[in-house]
């Protein structure tokens, strides 16, 4: 049956003015995924921080029916974007993230994965804004194989060999170790470490994670909605870029 009332944690990923006072604000949630919502005096003075993107709410939905808006109350649980304001790479890192969901979800469809490595990423960004954007790296992949455009890092689409992979077609989206690749260098994307293990990487690790992960959610999550990669996304990686 369809819910007309829901209460949970969730992530504002969006917030947009509504009337005078009020908020249309997204909400990434688990069971619901990307969901709409009013929130009613959002834009006064109590209830602005808690509508930022980035934020981790306590979230409550009600609506007379189930397709409607609906209007959303909701706590604090974590102010990601007043610490993210701190520190400009980590503030970002947070935009880019919500940007993405915002743009790449359907909307009120259950992405229980998305919606954990998004609160994962936030936590992380509170603890070091390089290991939160490692993790978004990791989110971003982690998203398109949910929406059915999964990267096949696993062994060499040539070979078939486990070991040494070091780059990606852009076309397949499979991983080729470096032998194999060596002679078609220029027309493949770099694997950096980052996407198979967990150990802190560097700047330019950095760079080819975002540019392998844009590849495909402009290609694919973002070029069937017949959307450009936001913005906010582009940004990050100009500026990863520009720190190597």
């Amino acid at each position: 049956m369809p819910l007309t009332e829901w209460e949970g944690p969730a992530v504002v990923i969006g917030a947009r003015p509504y009337g005078e006072a009020g908020l249309v604000v997204t909400l990434m949630t688990e069971a619901l995924g990307r969901h709409p919502a009013m929130a009613r005096g959002g834009q006064s003075r109590a209830q602005a921080p808690l509508w930022q993107p980035g934020n981790l709410v306590e979230a409550r939905w009600v609506a007379r029916l189930s397709d409607q808006l609906g209007a959303v109350t909701g706590e604090m649980v974590h102010a990601a974007a007043a610490l993210a304001m701190e520190d400009p790479l980590a503030l970002a890192v947070l935009t880019a993230a919500c940007a993405v969901a915002e743009g790449a979800l359907p909307e009120r469809q259950p992405h229980p994965a998305s919606f954990h490595g998004l609160v994962r990423l936030v936590v992380a960004l509170a603890r070091d804004p390089h290991r939160g954007l490692e993790a978004l790296i990791r989110w971003e992949a982690a998203l398109l194989a949910e929406l059915g455009y999964g990267l096949d890092l696993t062994s060499c689409a040539a070979t078939g060999v486990t070991e040494d992979l070091a780059w990606v077609s852009p076309r397949t989206g499979r991983a080729v170790s470096a032998a194999a690749g060596a002679p078609y260098a220029e027309r493949l994307l770099p694997l950096p470490a980052l996407m198979t293990d967990d150990a802190p990487a560097n700047p330019a690790q950095w760079r080819d994670g975002l540019r392998l992960t844009a590849h495909f959610l402009e290609r694919d999550a973002f070029g069937h909605l017949h959307r450009p990669l936001p913005a906010a996304r582009q940004l990050l990686g100009e500026r990863v870029a520009a720190m190597v």
